[in-house]
């Protein structure tokens, strides 16, 4: 079988790992262009163009996958099949008729539910105990493709999105080979998505991550988790300078107070919410590298009435 790749992040390297690993002849990888790092003096390489350059594999960077060139570039390579985990860039109906059977997406839910941008995020944040990947066969619509096959993983209590993501990716791996397979050999019978239980996983914004302390313990405990690592919890400090913020654990043990207000007890530092206080695990002051709470409770000075977020 000849398979076309296409991802661009970490999360993206374990099926491209698994591709190479399987008897079937990956043919090209696709990935986004070099980018700038934060400081946006050098060029990085996206994880699956390192991975995929440590193979020797022929790496495609179009800047639009809507290039006539670049669509015809894929059309002469007469795949078999197209293998998609987080590209980064809208597959059009040209692009999608260049392979025989079709590309396939994996995707970090259970569809049709959390189908967009940011499917574990939201599902942490709405604290679903169940979540999962699905293969399907890319389609005009959003993540509305005909499901080829799944794999279930529960959400542990603490889990972060980059902790639940990072498992997805792993199992999921697999899944997207026997998909492909089945696919291209005719034993496939994609199953079309219900209209029932459709959600949509927006991309969080850092909005969606700023944290409203008069939310009940477990709302800001999940909203936390779920925006680790990306886009990175945050806060206001008293000064009005922000800070961003770990994971939390709610402190059921100890009387509620004044959400925001921050207090040492023991060896926490505990946060008032809009139920029990939440014990917090890690703070980055603006300017600063993360540091653990009581460490920065010590330095900071602030004083048992210190408020955090808008009072």
């Amino acid at each position: 079988m000849r398979v076309i790749f296409a991802g661009t992040p970490d999360v993206a390297v374990p099926t491209l790992e698994a591709l190479v690993a399987s008897p079937h002849d990956v043919v090209a990888v696709v990935t986004q262009p070099d980018a700038r790092g934060k400081r946006g003096k050098t060029l990085h390489a996206s994880p699956v163009k390192v991975a995929a350059e440590a193979h020797g594999l022929d790496v495609l960077t179009p800047a639009s996958a809507k290039d006539p060139e670049f669509i015809a570039q894929i059309a002469s390579l007469k795949a078999d099949a197209a293998a998609v985990v987080a590209y980064g860039q809208i597959l059009t109906p040209a692009l999608l008729d260049t392979v025989a059977t079709g590309w396939v997406n994996l995707h970090f839910s259970l569809l049709p539910t959390w189908r967009g941008a940011a499917p574990v995020q939201r599902a942490i944040m709405a604290g679903d105990e169940l979540s999962g990947a699905s293969t399907f066969i890319i389609e005009k619509g959003l993540d509305t493709g005909p499901v080829i096959g799944t794999v279930t993983e529960r959400v542990r209590a603490k889990d972060t999105s980059g902790d639940l993501l990072e498992r997805l990716a792993h199992v999921g791996a697999p899944l997207m080979v026997q998909s492909l397979e089945a696919l291209v050999s005719g034993e496939a019978a994609p199953v079309a998505q219900s209209t029932d239980g459709v959600s949509y996983a927006a991309k969080l914004t850092r909005d969606d991550a700023y944290v409203v302390w008069d939310r009940p313990s477990h709302v800001v405990d999940r909203q936390i988790r779920g925006c680790t690592p990306a886009p990175g919890a945050w806060t206001t400090m008293p000064d009005g300078s922000v800070a961003k913020l770990g994971p939390v654990t709610p402190a059921k043990d100890q009387p509620s107070t004044v959400p925001g207000q921050v207090r040492a007890e023991g060896d926490r530092v505990l946060v008032g919410t809009g139920t029990d206080p939440v014990a917090l695990s890690w703070i980055a002051p603006a300017g600063k590298k993360a540091m653990d709470a009581t460490d920065w409770w010590r330095g900071a000075r602030l004083g048992d009435s210190a408020q955090l977020g808008e009072a």
